[in-house]
């Protein structure tokens, strides 16, 4: 008995851990596309750095580091890696996550910015886009 109640504490522990992904990938991956596209894609690209730096591969990245970038000095100063759930809070409001930053554009919708991550990060789990 007392070896399932371990079993089961185990279990619901990896359940935890494993929520804050589970939840960032409950997106909607292919209207995430299509967000980035009209809502990003003026100062972004997947590949290439216009007035914002190239998001192909921005899940994993450490913040503010991308090469041949000139970010702001805050966001260069940042000491934080680019995982869903720092998406979720820049998207939510860049200024709260690092004060002082230069991008003056959020998304106000939860739904829009679950799927805009949920985008991204397919791209770094190389999940395309249905």
């Amino acid at each position: 008995m007392a070896m399932s109640l371990r079993r089961a504490a185990l279990a619901l522990g990896l359940l935890a851990a494993a929520w804050p992904a589970a939840q960032a990938q409950s997106g909607d991956v292919a209207r995430g596309r299509g967000l980035f596209e009209s809502r990003c894609g003026g100062c972004h690209s997947l590949d290439d750095d216009r007035v914002g730096p190239a998001l192909g591969n921005v899940v994993g990245r450490a913040a503010g580091k991308k090469a041949d970038f000139a970010y702001s000095a805050a966001l260069a100063a940042a000491t934080h890696v680019w995982t869903p759930e720092k998406l979720q809070a820049w998207l939510t409001d860049p200024e709260a996550l690092v004060p002082g930053q230069a991008m003056g554009y959020r998304l106000s919708e939860a739904a829009d910015r679950r799927d805009v991550v949920a985008f991204l990060q397919s791209l770094a789990t190389g999940q395309p886009a249905r």
